[in-house]
């Protein structure tokens, strides 16, 4: 497995109180799998990506990538962890205004030398390439959004973490984006995590997961090419 994450809780602040977002998630994602967890708003698929992506450090349990524990990392490591093993596809594209689809890639590069050469290969894998000059305000929001996942995969990582990628698309745009969400899982093997409220363009995932109240309720799964479950 190439993420694992086990007996993982996590509580926020609330009054008096605490609130518990996550209870004793348990969770593995293989390479070339692609894993949705789906459940309503508030049910804990942020809180769990968050973990997922170091970004929050739970109050117990453990993330692993590659085998090696994360969650006791130091920030610097962790940053260090994400900028090259982990691709982040956040909810909103968030391009910056005054760069290329091109460019927006190549700001993320570890290597330089080859940011170009890499960020013209990423964009043909999404169906951008005759766009590589435009900037954001030339895109549609379909094509901002697969310009968000080439970014994600500019440094190649072993882990892809995604956020609702289709809530501000319409229903067609929206199953084109997960049909190359899973593909690109498939072809570069990467072990892709997706939380979302919205079921209608899941056929294709190759396991779901449900989540509600902070705990994984149930696993669906589908086999998928590579998928090692």
């Amino acid at each position: 497995m190439t993420l694992t994450i086990t007996d993982v809780t996590l509580t926020y602040p609330d009054g008096d109180a605490r609130l518990t977002a996550l209870d004793h998630v348990t969770l593995e994602v293989g390479r070339g799998c692609l894993t949705a967890v789906v459940g309503p708003s508030g049910s804990g698929k942020s809180s769990l990506l968050a973990v997922a992506a170091t970004l929050i450090t739970p109050d117990s349990g453990t993330v692993e990538v590659e085998g090696v524990a994360v969650t006791g990392q130091s920030r610097r490591d962790q940053a260090r962890l994400r900028r090259r093993r982990i691709g982040i596809v956040f909810q909103q594209p968030n391009l910056l205004p005054s760069l290329t689809a091109a460019e927006q890639l190549q700001v993320m590069a570890d290597r330089p030398s080859t940011a170009r050469r890499r960020a013209l290969e990423l964009l043909d894998a999404v169906g951008l390439s005759a766009q590589a000059a435009r900037r954001p305000h030339q895109l549609s929001g379909g094509q901002r959004q697969r310009v968000n996942i080439a970014r994600a995969l500019m440094n190649d990582p072993t882990v892809l973490l995604v956020d609702e990628p289709t809530s501000a698309l319409d229903h067609d745009r929206g199953a084109a984006i997960i049909d190359l969400l899973t593909r690109l899982t498939h072809e570069r093997a990467t072990a892709t995590l997706l939380v979302t409220h919205d079921r209608s363009h899941l056929a294709g995932a190759d396991r779901t997961v449900e989540m509600d109240s902070g705990h994984l309720t149930g696993a669906a799964r589908t086999p998928g090419a590579g998928c090692a479950l």
